[in-house]
């Protein structure tokens, strides 16, 4: 006689990047098993594969989550974890005012947003005449940041995150571009023009959180903004 089956509850979320609303179930213990297992062998490659697995299944693979931005997986995965363990968090913060000093603080999950900051555009104008369609980076293309070599991972996820390059004429398309011509492109901005893509990079969405926290030594209130998925857990 076959074991009876246990449903899992069904929830909803928006994708901050398209605001395509998306279907979720939480995560299993055979899943958080997963996460356990991947966070204990310390290594991110680990961390990162488990945790996309989670979200692929999560979403009844619907949802790939190798392509989604890293605001979205992050802001999807928060979603996850409230569902499945609990909406609260208990977090050990440290004081600002001292650099030492640690308080004991609860942080709502659910209050966590995904914020866009004012004046944030994916068309940067490189001059009056070119200019070029930014793409949010993906999980896949910005794991290479934590190799040996942090400059040229860093030009790599800017040419992965170009889509298109336009001037007063044409637009070129990212696919029918050759590696070599790219290349060039991007070095042989100036300084202040590349300044413009890396402002892109740093306005772009975030999961952000801020929270007050009191010193007990000294009496101190500051603010702390929690950002991106390793400060809430």
């Amino acid at each position: 006689m076959a074991l009876p089956k246990l449903a899992s509850a069904k929830y909803e979320l928006t994708l901050p990047s398209t605001g395509e609303k998306i279907e979720f179930r939480p995560f299993l213990v055979k899943e958080e098993k997963a996460l356990m297992l991947a966070q204990q062998s310390g290594k991110d490659s680990d961390i990162m594969r488990a945790l996309k697995d989670v979200i692929n299944a999560c979403t009844f693979h619907k949802v790939k989550a190798e392509t989604l931005p890293t605001f979205d997986l992050e802001y999807m995965f928060i979603n996850l974890r409230a569902k499945s363990v609990g909406e609260v968090v208990d977090l050990n913060i440290t004081c600002p005012d001292d650099g030492t000093t640690t308080v004991a603080v609860k942080v709502d999950l659910m209050q966590i947003q995904c914020v866009k900051e004012i004046g944030h555009d994916n068309n940067i104008k490189i001059t009056d005449d070119i200019g070029m369609i930014m793409d949010y980076p993906k999980v896949d293309s910005i794991k290479s940041l934590s190799g040996d070599d942090e400059v040229e991972a860093m030009f790599d996820v800017v040419k992965a995150c170009i889509r298109q390059i336009y001037d007063s004429e044409n637009v070129y398309e990212k696919t029918d571009m050759e590696k070599s011509e790219l290349d060039e492109f991007v070095e042989s901005m100036s300084h202040e023009q590349f300044e413009k893509v890396q402002e892109f990079f740093n306005t772009m969405p975030k999961v952000k959180h801020p929270i007050k926290v009191k010193n007990p030594n000294t009496g101190v209130e500051s603010e702390v903004v929690l950002e991106g998925m390793q400060d809430f857990f």
